[in-house]
């Protein structure tokens, strides 16, 4: 059996995903982005309906969106934020600790006294970003790369949906920006929303946003199928006192904890219009490969789950993921390949299979999946007909928001725009330059590095971040690039405008982010952010496996997750602020 090295890897997490929980590929990835790169505005519903992607081979009964949920206190990160009771011990217990402050970040514009009274607010709403709502079981998986260094698989990952729908409990609740009491008036994802490309992932966070109910399963209708309960040392075993590598770390025996993990969850859905945007692991297997041989496909449905490998072929395969060296997925093909004599047993499942951008797409047109609304959810169909993943949609007056689609659909982790969405996105900015703009995309843009051109397009270029940023720079109504991807919080000034980066919520300390926008009337605005924590209470009980208890387990078994820091919380800075800006 492979032993894990005692050493946390020096790759960052986002360098590593492929050994996060890889999976499915996304079919009819290369297909070319349609040549006129538009799209419709998010708030026109499609004139027909669009097919919609096929539901896992378990359907679910459906719960009406609004389904009455437990009373939560409207909190943020200002009043109280999860902290450790006792930082020495080994599994370190949560419990409520003070908040942080809001800091004025003055580096685009001085403050100028009683701002507080003149100010109008354009524009006010809430970001989420990575949930990864993981199907824990799948088989295209790559949790064997845990070997490699621990951070390469999270013990809270069988979580990921009641922790989502804990959080949605709490936008609900908030109702409101805190500073300056303005109703929210929309939600905004910004990609990775599933985290292993699969059918059923997608049905879940589209329920997730608009309502119903869940069951995080596939595979065996009554039982988990997966590393935690495979005897392989490198995974917490929940339900068992053997001795593995996170029962080293302190993490507890949990009796009936897999059996709690795959039962249903109820979501209240969203009770705000929601838009949602492409991440790179909505789109690639692993959030990085773009198999077009389809083997992978084939696999993720299939009846093995390749559990273990040589430390040797560990080794390999680790480096060429983090590096992203593989965007075909040729080396992780080769290696299941080669295999398969050492596999296990499983439950195939339909539901597994991978989703392409045009099933993405019908899947958020679905009237059914329209929750509070817009239909589409920013997508409509001239999106379908053009197979285009961006669009432009309305924040409040004189302020529009675009949604971009940074996924090179050639493969790789990083991202960049092509030159059809980098025109288009030209164009929109000049079409907006007498009101506000802000730009929502997955990828940051020091993230935005890989320029390779997509086999589908061979004659097109590829526009990195500092291309980006200088084309937003060149627009004075852009006044924010508000993104997600590195799983931190980050928040820099970019010349004439500021880029709001917002931590995941699979790792801790598992954040969304308010943004209230407002004009101050003195020839300046104010960019407001407030980080919010879910629903869940800060103090957990082993023993509570309800949907609310396993809300309050995602986020301790995350705080405590072997390799985790709390650099994604970033510094003060980056929480909770006042942005000024001239304007």
């Amino acid at each position: 059996m492979t032993r894990i090295r005692s050493a946390v890897t020096a790759v960052d997490r986002r360098s590593f995903l492929a050994a996060t929980g890889a999976v499915g590929v996304s079919a009819g990835i290369g297909l070319a982005l349609g040549a006129g790169g538009g799209s419709g505005e998010a708030a026109a519903a499609p004139g027909a309906s669009a097919p919609a992607v096929p539901a896992p081979r378990t359907p679910v009964p459906s719960t009406p969106a609004g389904t009455p949920s437990r009373a939560v206190p409207a909190r943020t990160t200002l009043e109280t934020v999860a902290a450790p009771r006792d930082s020495s011990a080994a599994f370190r217990r949560l419990g409520d600790g003070p908040g942080w402050r809001r800091v004025v970040r003055e580096s685009l514009a001085a403050p100028r006294a009683g701002r507080a009274a003149r100010r109008t607010v354009l524009s006010s709403f809430v970001q989420l970003t990575d949930l990864h709502l993981t199907d824990v079981q799948h088989p295209v998986r790559t949790e064997y790369l845990r070997s490699q260094g621990v951070s390469g698989w999270r013990p809270q990952e069988a979580l990921t949906v009641p922790g989502a729908v804990a959080l949605i409990e709490q936008i609900n609740a908030v109702k409101a920006g805190p500073a300056t009491g303005e109703p929210l008036s929309f939600a905004v994802t910004t990609g990775d929303n599933t985290d292993n490309n699969s059918r059923a992932e997608l049905d879940w966070y589209l329920t997730v946003m608009s309502g119903g109910r869940i069951t995080p399963n596939t595979g065996d209708d009554r039982r988990y199928e997966g590393v935690q309960n495979s005897d392989e040392r490198l995974f917490w075993h929940p339900e068992d006192s053997r001795r593995d590598t996170d029962k080293e770390y302190g993490f507890p025996r949990i009796d009936g904890f897999l059996e709690a993990a795959i039962r249903s969850v109820n979501s209240p859905g969203l009770r705000l219009p929601w838009y949602s945007t492409v991440g790179n692991h909505d789109s690639l297997a692993s959030g990085a490969m773009a198999d077009r041989s389809g083997y992978l496909a084939e696999f993720a449905v299939g009846a093995r789950k390749l559990y273990d490998i040589p430390d040797t072929d560990a080794v390999k395969l680790a480096k060429i993921l983090a590096k992203g060296s593989m965007p075909g997925g040729g080396e992780l093909i080769e290696l299941l390949r080669r295999s398969r004599r050492g596999m296990r047993s499983v439950t195939p499942d339909p539901g597994r299979a991978p989703f392409g951008p045009r099933e993405y797409l019908a899947a958020h047109l679905d009237p059914a999946r329209g929750g509070a609304g817009p239909v589409g959810h920013g997508y409509s169909q001239a999106n379908l007909d053009s197979d285009t993943l961006y669009y432009t949609f309305p924040m409040g007056e004189n302020i529009t928001g675009i949604s971009l689609d940074t996924t090179d659909r050639a493969g790789h982790f990083t991202g960049s725009l092509d030159t059809t969405q980098f025109t288009w996105l030209e164009r929109t900015l000049k079409e907006h330059r007498d009101g506000y703009v802000v730009v929502f995309s997955h990828h940051n843009s020091w993230t935005m590095t890989n320029t390779h051109p997509d086999p589908a397009r061979p004659r097109e270029g590829r526009h990195n971040g500092e291309e980006v940023l200088a084309l937003l720079n060149r627009h004075r109504p852009v006044l924010a690039w508000v993104n997600g991807h590195s799983h931190r919080n980050s928040i820099n000034a970019r010349g004439s405008f500021w880029e709001i980066s917002t931590a995941s919520h699979i790792d801790f300390p598992q954040l969304a982010r308010i943004i209230e926008i407002t004009d101050n009337r003195d020839g300046t605005l104010s960019l407001f952010t407030t980080l919010i924590e879910s629903a869940a209470p800060h103090r957990t009980d082993f023993h509570d496996l309800s949907q609310t208890g396993l809300a309050a387990l995602y986020r301790e078994l995350a705080h405590n997750a072997p390799g985790s820091t709390t650099a994604p919380a970033g510094k003060l800075m980056d929480r909770n602020t006042e942005l000024l800006i001239t304007r």
